[in-house]
């Protein structure tokens, strides 16, 4: 089948499938995987594997835009007036899923470079798919808005951690000695240079809004950016994750347009973020289930409690507000891009437990993002941050 008309029955699939999940009450993210798992290479396959390696691109530019958007959330006047507390709830969640991760597979008995691996790339969560739930909903609340900055800074967190525990693993897997350099400097100068190419791209954003006005040509501007970070990122070996963040940061704070700004942007990423989700839907491969194992289901329990128990403890030190206590971690439990990029990083830097490694989190990803969607609307309405859905009967009344 030709790719263009392939993209266009995945565009009518997704569209149709938000329909079907409306009549549950289900977010539009589970309609866009169930959507892309229905039609890809596993099931009816319109889409072929050769296709989803051909759009590979396409999660790397809508994870690009992804932590953009995240990025506008760190306004220096709301991050001064929250404080600290965000970066203290986000080591604590993710640093107690990692934790928890670990210690139960090694409590298993499982190789200690697997357990290193899967521990880290516990602590990233799916910053696309909390986003798409709160605005599909328009979730307003102290809930929602730690919940905003808490998930950008957490997959800075999980590169972070990602960078040392493997450096660590890699060392095991080969029986050498670990030295400062792959421990610390490499992670370091990865980080760094990710956030500084941030700023600096944000700045040319920022200067060259000058000779442009109309809202086409800033959206092309911002386009531009965001296509540019990445492409610099995948050729200097940094994270386009953090770039990304950064340069949504720059922006939001220096520019005096960016409320505008981020319109536009937000007029122009639906398409491309479920195009990204049904592609990943289409890339989940329900094979893998009976091949991970115990090793998968410890896995995705002991990440979803480390997250719900971490968020709690962590807002819970800060004196929080009850309902970020209550409910901010169960919003933490989605997994996705960030988490499968790591795994399959992990078949190249640890390549006897690589396959073993990308099934669990495959597996971990079909189940987090069919249901952490849904825990997320849950936690977000019982915390009030989500009102009601009218029905029809009540749409009538009120008319």
């Amino acid at each position: 089948m030709n790719i263009f008309l392939a993209l266009a029955i995945a565009f009518a699939v997704g569209l149709a499938m938000t329909r079907l999940i409306n009549l549950i009450k289900l977010p539009h993210v589970t309609a866009y995987l169930i959507g892309g798992l229905l039609i890809g290479p596993f099931c009816l396959g319109v889409l072929t594997t050769e296709m989803n390696a051909q759009l590979s691109f396409v999660s790397d530019i809508a994870l690009g835009f992804i932590a953009y958007s995240i990025g506008s959330e760190f306004k220096l006047s709301y991050m001064k007036e929250i404080g600290v507390k965000p970066m203290v709830i986000t080591a604590f969640e993710g640093c107690t899923a990692s934790l928890l991760v670990f210690l139960t597979l090694l409590a298993m008995g499982q190789p200690l470079p697997l357990c290193l691996a899967l521990g880290a790339i516990a602590a990233a969560t799916a910053p696309a798919a909390t986003l798409m739930v709160v605005r599909q909903y328009k979730a307003k609340g102290p809930v929602t808005r730690m919940l905003l900055p808490v998930v950008a800074m957490d997959d800075a967190l999980g590169l972070m951690l990602y960078a040392i525990m493997m450096a660590v693993a890699r060392t095991i897997e080969r029986g050498t000695a670990l030295s400062v350099m792959s421990l610390l400097v490499m992670p370091l100068v990865e980080i760094v240079g990710s956030l500084a190419l941030g700023v600096a791209l944000g700045l040319i954003l920022v200067y060259t809004l000058r000779f442009f006005h109309s809202r086409g040509n800033k959206l092309s501007l911002t386009i531009m950016m965001v296509f540019a970070g990445v492409g610099l990122s995948s050729m200097l070996g940094l994270s386009s994750l953090l770039m990304c963040m950064m340069l949504g940061a720059t922006m939001v704070n220096t520019c005096n347009q960016s409320g505008a700004m981020l319109e536009q942007c937000d007029r122009f990423t639906p398409p491309l973020l479920m195009l990204f989700f049904i592609l990943s839907g289409a890339n989940l491969d329900l094979s893998v289930l009976p091949a991970v194992g115990l090793v998968g289901v410890a896995y995705v329990l002991a990440r979803a409690v480390g997250k719900a128990l971490g968020g709690t403890l962590g807002a819970a030190s800060q004196r929080c507000d009850p309902m970020i206590v209550k409910y901010l971690g169960l919003t933490l439990i989605p997994q996705a891009g960030v988490a499968i990029g790591m795994a399959r990083m992990s078949m190249a830097d640890l390549p006897e437990y690589g396959a073993v490694i990308n099934a669990v989190v495959l597996a971990g990803t079909l189940i987090y993002e069919l249901t952490g969607p849904v825990i997320t609307k849950i936690a977000l309405t019982k915390a009030g941050e989500i009102k009601p859905q009218p029905t029809a009967q009540s749409n009538a009344v009120a008319k």
